[in-house]
C-alpha cells in the first residue's frame, strides 16, 4: 500500500481554513514544484513590469534617419523627448556637424551621446578626417574601456562617402541600400522611406521628410518638428558642403490658432 502523509491546511495561504487531507508523496512533490515554479514566474513578471514602467528606457522620444541618394545625404531627427507617457520637449535638437565634414545623429541618453561627440571628433582630428577608421577606433574603446562601456547611446554618422551607425556592443555597420534608422520611430521610418526611394524624381531631403512625418503619425514618441543636416557633393569637384535645413512652418499651427480665435461680432448687414 502507498504511504500517505498528513498535509496541513497552511500550505493553503489566503485560502478558507480546509480540513486536513491525506494526499500522497509523489502528488505533494509535483505540488511543491509548481508552487515554486510559479513563485519564480511572478518575480519575473514583476521585475520586467517595474522595468517597463520605471521610465529608464532611453529609446523612447527619439527617432533618426538617414538617407543618402544621388549626390546628397540627409540626416534627420525629430524634437520630440519623452520621460515615461510625458512629452517634456518638443524642439529638442538630435543631430548635429562633427567637425568640418560630417553629420551625426544619436538616440538615447544626452549626456552620453554628446560625450560620445566629443571623443569622435577627437578621433577625427587624429585620423585626419577619416570617418570609417575613426568610428572603429571609438567603438572598440567604447567596448573595452570600463567607463564609457557605460555610456547608453546609437549614433548614425555620416561623410560625403559612407554611412555608419555606432552601438555599444562595439558594433560599426555600414547600410547597403543607404538608409538607415534608429529610435523608436527608426524601423516605421527606415520602411517608408525605403518604399519612397522607389519613387522616381524624389531627392534624399523629401525622403527623409516624408518618411519623418509617417513615422510621427505612428509612433506615439516621435513629433514633426524635426531638423536636419545635408551634406552634397559637387560631382565636378568632389568638394563637400554642409547644410542645415529646417523644416517649413506648418499649416496646423494656423488653424489650431483660428479654432482658438474667439468667434468676431460683426455681422454682414
Amino acid at each position: 500500500m502507498q504511504m500517505h502523509k498528513i498535509v496541513s491546511s497552511s500550505l493553503f495561504r489566503g485560502t478558507a481554513p480546509l480540513l486536513s487531507t491525506k494526499i500522497s508523496t509523489p502528488f505533494l512533490h509535483k505540488a511543491t514544484k509548481l508552487t515554486s515554479s510559479f513563485a519564480q514566474s511572478a518575480r519575473f513578471y514583476t521585475t520586467q513590469i517595474n522595468n517597463d514602467h520605471s521610465g529608464i528606457n532611453q529609446w523612447h522620444g527619439t527617432t533618426i534617419l538617414a538617407v543618402r541618394r544621388d549626390n546628397k545625404v540627409v540626416l534627420i531627427g525629430d524634437g520630440q523627448v519623452s520621460m515615461g507617457s510625458t512629452v517634456v520637449k518638443g524642439n529638442a535638437h538630435k543631430v548635429r556637424r562633427l567637425g568640418s565634414e560630417c553629420i551625426a545623429g544619436f538616440a538615447g541618453s544626452t549626456a552620453d551621446a554628446i560625450t560620445l561627440f566629443e571623443l569622435l571628433e577627437e578621433r577625427l582630428e587624429e585620423h585626419k578626417g577619416q570617418l570609417l577608421r575613426s568610428c572603429v577606433e571609438l567603438a572598440k574603446a567604447w567596448r573595452t574601456d570600463k567607463y564609457l562601456r557605460k555610456l547608453d547611446a546609437i549614433m548614425i554618422v555620416a561623410d560625403k562617402n559612407v554611412t555608419l551607425t555606432l552601438t555599444g556592443n562595439g558594433d560599426v555597420l555600414d547600410t547597403v541600400d543607404g538608409v538607415v534608422g534608429v529610435g523608436s520611430g527608426g524601423q516605421y521610418a527606415l520602411s517608408a522611406a525605403r518604399a519612397l526611394l522607389t519613387v522616381p524624381g524624389i531627392d534624399a531631403e523629401e525622403v527623409a521628410k516624408r518618411a519623418m512625418n509617417i513615422a510621427s503619425e505612428i509612433c506615439i514618441y516621435t513629433n514633426s518638428n524635426y531638423s536636419m543636416e545635408s551634406i552634397s557633393v559637387d560631382p565636378a569637384t568632389g568638394q563637400a558642403t554642409i547644410t542645415t535645413l529646417l523644416p517649413k512652418p506648418s499649416s496646423t499651427t494656423s488653424s489650431s490658432s483660428s479654432i482658438l480665435t474667439p468667434p468676431s461680432d460683426t455681422h454682414t448687414k
